[in-house]
This record gives structure tokens, C-alpha cells and sequence, in this order.
């Protein structure tokens, strides 16, 4: 299956460095560019985008407002969203993936660092950013800086008590930023089984995919930040 990816960017320097680098490799092409997030949006409908990079900053329609509108839209429920940002200790990150982003990379990454995060995010699999998401998520929810108080959702800890005893495990392993397969090893499981039950625990706590889960994590006090 051919991966179709939407660039979305302000700057066309760094979308036509992004196309040559995505549209080199066999399993993935660029079906559109945007300049800014209502076209983003526009296009990922038209386009039938499977990932969309997501620069956070762009004129009139920003990445953040972009990639809420594509997570509240059910007919766009297969698109994920790659947040593209130079600053990557930003609250907009963790907004982002609030709003249904499926993680997020900085534009210093290494070239196959993108290509894999493209990879994940198509499969809906794992965390995109290297394990510096976890981190991020930690520092912001500790410093209270993660977003304003109308996008928090206090039932989140409520809806933990769905969540099985084996569930409740699985989701501290992802927030730990764990793979299926180490995951599996850690609690003496198949990764198959591992997949099973964060797909219930997704389902259960309404989340898109794993970036989101701990986020969910970390709010509902499950996962509690580190202070270092």
C-alpha cells in the first residue's frame, strides 16, 4: 500500500525539500501541498491524505486549529496527523495532540527520522516523536501549561474505571513510551495480546491512537510526571 502524504507548510522551500524526500521512497508519495491549515484540511478530504506533516505556525488558519477540525470530523478518521515544529519544548505540541495529532517531530529531524514517523503514523502505531514526547508531555502537565482549562476533560479519570486491571497495565507501559513487542516482553504476554488491549483501551477512553493514550494517561493522574 502506497502511503499518500499532505504537506502542509507556509514556507515552499521546505515543502519542496520535503516532497523530493518523501516522494523518493517506494511505499509513499505527496498528493497535495498547503500553505496553511484551511487548505490543509480542504485538501485532505480531496486527496484522501493517509498522513498529513502539519507545520504548527502558518498564516490564518494555524496547524493547531487545522488539526482539530481534522480530529473532530469523522469522515477523516483514517488521517493522521504529524505535527512539524522548530520548537519542540512548545505547549502547541501537547495541544496538538489533544486535538487528535498523532505526535510530532521537530524540523531538525534526521531525514529518516520523518520517514519513519510517517510509517508509524500511517500504521497508527506508536509515538512519533523519539522518546522526547513523553518527556514534553510530563514537563507540561507538571507545569500546568499543557492548554487552557476548557480543552482538559475531568471524567477522564472516571472513564479509567472502564478500563480492565490488565488495560490499566498496558496504558502505563505506553505512557512509558513503549513498544507492542517490548511491552509484551515486560509483562510476559504475546505483542499480540499487547495490541488487543490498547486497542480496548483506545476505544474505551475515546482515543485516536497511542499518542493520545498518554496523554489521557498523564491527565487522569494514572501516569504521574517526573520531576527531574
Amino acid at each position: 500500500m502506497t502511503i499518500r502524504v499532505l504537506l502542509a507548510d507556509d514556507q515552499a522551500l521546505l515543502r519542496s525539500a520535503f516532497r523530493v524526500l518523501v516522494d523518493s521512497e517506494p511505499d509513499m508519495e505527496v498528493v497535495g501541498e498547503a500553505s496553511d491549515g484551511a487548505e490543509a484540511v480542504r485538501l485532505a478530504r480531496q486527496e484522501r491524505a493517509d498522513v498529513v506533516l502539519m507545520d504548527i505556525r502558518m498564516p490564518g488558519t494555524d496547524g493547531l486549529a487545522a488539526t482539530r477540525t481534522i480530529g473532530a470530523d469523522p469522515s477523516l478518521s483514517h488521517v493522521r496527523v504529524v505535527i512539524l515544529t522548530t520548537f519542540e519544548v512548545d505547549d502547541y505540541v501537547v495541544r496538538s495532540l489533544r486535538a487528535g495529532a498523532s505526535g510530532f517531530l521537530g524540523k531538525g529531524s534526521e531525514p529518516e527520522e520523518l520517514l519513519n514517523a510517517i510509517r508509524v503514523a500511517a500504521g497508527g502505531e506508536a509515538l512519533l516523536s523519539p522518546a522526547a514526547t513523553k518527556g514534553l508531555i510530563a514537563r507540561f502537565l507538571a507545569q500546568g501549561g499543557a492548554g487552557d482549562d476548557d480543552d482538559r476533560d475531568p471524567a477522564r479519570a472516571g472513564r479509567l474505571e472502564a478500563l480492565t486491571v490488565r488495560e490499566r497495565e498496558v496504558l502505563v507501559q505506553v505512557a512509558g513510551g513503549h513498544s507492542n513487542d517490548e511491552i509484551a516482553e515486560r509483562l510476559e504476554v504475546s505483542p499480540l495480546t499487547v495490541k488487543t488491549h490498547v486497542n480496548r483501551a483506545m476505544a474505551k477512553l475515546g482515543a485516536r491512537d497511542r499518542a493520545q493514550l498518554v496523554v489521557i494517561a498523564y491527565e487522569s493522574g494514572l501516569v504521574r510526571p517526573r520531576s527531574e
